[in-house]
């Protein structure tokens, strides 16, 4: 007798032909890791920007299809932390590379191979399971130079699979699924075969604000915000949501706030369009921005920032 229910969506005679597994995608800032979980996915589980470092958190995007289920893990990109948000969120990609079955280690194929990638490149060997190495943004390159690309990709560690893709474009996107499956273990999957992503919805509200408000700002301020949602409470016809956009100093503030709070309004309203989109039902978005010094360099300040953290933190109240 089975004390739990299985889980939505499967079948007991699945299980010696059902695949579900975790997949960290890892790599360099701006590598194309949000985009491509989101087009694996078919819905938007990652904000991104043109800004480096925008991927703080760990982020589940899930993909069901009738034999498999497979659990992407979007992270942060590599790069050598200078404040406590930075640690944070190099933590952030040791816990998503702990225990997974595949490892994809993603590059822009239209850029030279640095230091910074030779980095990353170290990283990933220390993995002991299965590594697959995504050559992004081939949209960006000739069809002449792809070729050449692939044979001194070979060259860069040990690899199970080399996939060029275009995360952008959609292109190889489903071979690099296919592959994931491939190498995934048997077994029931992990989530309801309706589930997209286990972040809680007060989080992805959170994540879109600082997505529009990064897009609206320029030079440091992108990477001087924090988002976090204050109140969200649901009714059968409405959410209302109340965030707090957080800076480090002043004048960063009235340039979120903008000119009789233009620019405030318009990220609100931007915001505000999306989660609708998202989530279905009408939003009351409620932006206030306040100053907190320095709060990239306060590790408890930091903390506060994980969606898992508030959680407990509000289970606990």
């Amino acid at each position: 007798m089975d004390v739990f229910p299985p889980t939505a969506g499967y079948h007991k005679q699945m299980a010696e032909e059902f695949k579900s597994g975790f997949v960290a995608i890892v790599g360099r800032p701006n590598a194309g890791k949000s985009t491509l979980v989101n087009k694996l996915v078919g819905e938007k589980v990652a904000i991104v920007t043109s800004r480096p470092q925008t991927t703080r958190n760990r982020i589940h995007g899930i993909v069901n299809r009738a034999s498999a289920q497979v659990v992407l893990i979007d992270t942060p990109g590599l790069h050598r932390p200078d404040s406590a948000l930075g640690k944070q969120m190099m933590g952030e990609v040791d816990a998503a590379m702990d225990a997974v079955d595949v490892l994809a280690l993603i590059m822009d194929a239209s850029e030279v191979v640095g230091q910074g990638d030779r980095r990353a490149l170290e990283r990933v060997s220390r993995f002991e399971g299965t590594r697959i190495l995504l050559l992004n943004k081939i949209d960006r390159i000739s069809r002449e130079e792809l070729l050449p690309l692939i044979q001194a990709a070979t060259k860069l560690g040990d690899f199970s699979e080399i996939i060029p893709i275009s995360a952008l474009t959609g292109e190889s996107v489903e071979r690099t699924l296919e592959t994931f499956i491939k190498y995934l273990p048997a077994g029931p999957p992990t989530f309801p075969s309706d589930q997209y992503t286990d972040q809680p919805e007060r989080f992805l509200a959170a994540e879109i604000v600082r997505e529009k408000a990064m897009a609206s700002t320029t030079q440091e301020v992108p990477h001087a915000v924090a988002v976090l949602v204050d109140a969200f409470e649901e009714t059968d016809k409405l959410i209302r949501i109340r965030a707090t956009i957080y800076v480090e100093r002043e004048g960063q503030k009235g340039i979120l706030i903008g000119s009789k709070g233009s620019s405030l309004k318009k990220i609100g309203t931007e915001a505000r369009k999306e989660l609708e989109a998202i989530l279905g039902t009408k939003i009351f978005l409620e932006l206030y921005v306040k100053v907190l010094k320095d709060w990239r360099d306060n590790p408890q300040l930091v903390h506060q920032l994980d969606w898992r953290w508030q959680l407990d933190h509000l289970s606990s109240k």
